[in-house]
């Protein structure tokens, strides 16, 4: 089997988020390229983080977005559920679709839904940047993968606590970031998963330029853990959301990855 590269591997720097992308005109006959082409045209991860609107007051979505974004945010993570492959249900394109016009932040859709393959026209059509699909939620992970790039958008893998890291490994040079679940997908205010690090540090250590998101129960408590596990993209809902402070949280969320983050040691922490 043989893709263009420009159908299934995103060249934009993985540090960036840009509704717009940069593309090769060539070609591959390995779907799996080398890990080192695909370092030369990144760069080191940056910090980025991504208030999730489901800790929002729903009931004046726009002015809640908007209201992060002031705060500093890097982008907003939009949880859509189906009911189906998690038990709630949350929105769908047109919440997404409506939230569009009226901000330029990069969308983030974490797809908590069977089924993602019949999501992704919708999605991009309604303006969302990333399809976040969930690797126990579809049969072929190639195809997909190719639809949403086809689709104009960037592409997140999300595993569950239970789904190992070494799962996402086919496919983490395809995607532009790999999501490790940190409570259990489908519910928000969680508490967070700690022994879910030892997966953050798994897929660090073998992909040092990739965007690892976390999301689940993090705020100033629990960031140091995924910081240092390697984690370079956080979610957070409720601590941002319900702070009388969203900027404080934010820079304080920040100040943590950027200071411990890479998957430093212990040894390495001593000398900061």
């Amino acid at each position: 089997m043989t893709f263009h590269l420009q159908s299934v591997l995103r060249l934009t720097p993985r540090h960036c988020l840009t509704r717009r992308r940069c593309v090769l005109p060539s070609t591959f006959t390995s779907l799996f390229p080398s890990s080192s082409s695909i370092a030369t045209m990144c760069h080191s991860c940056a910090c980025k983080i991504g208030p999730s609107l489901l800790a929002s007051d729903l009931s004046c979505l726009k002015d809640e977005a908007l209201k992060v974004v002031a705060a500093g945010a890097d982008y907003l993570h939009l949880d859509v559920m189906d009911g189906h492959f998690v038990p709630n249900i949350s929105w769908g394109p047109p919440v997404i679709k409506s939230l569009r016009p009226h901000t330029k932040a990069f969308f983030d859709c974490h797809m908590m839904v069977s089924k993602p393959e019949q999501w992704v026209p919708d999605i991009a059509a309604a303006g969302g940047d990333q399809f976040t699909f969930h690797l126990e939620a579809t049969q072929d992970p190639l195809a997909l993968i190719k639809q949403i790039r086809d689709a104009g958008m960037k592409v997140g893998l999300a595993i569950k606590p239970g789904t190992s890291a070494e799962a996402a490994f086919p496919y983490v040079e395809l995607v532009d970031m790999v999501l490790v679940m940190t409570v259990e997908p489908g519910f928000g205010g969680q508490s967070f998963m700690a022994d879910m690090m030892p997966k953050v540090e798994t897929i660090r250590a073998k992909y040092p330029t990739l965007d690892i998101q976390v999301d689940g129960g993090l705020g100033p408590s629990t960031i140091d853990a995924a910081a240092k596990a390697g984690a370079n993209m956080i979610v957070a809902g409720s601590s941002v959301f319900k702070a009388a402070d969203p900027k404080a949280v934010i820079l304080q969320l920040r100040h943590s990855v950027e200071k411990l983050g890479n998957g430093k040691s212990d040894d390495q922490l001593t000398k900061l």
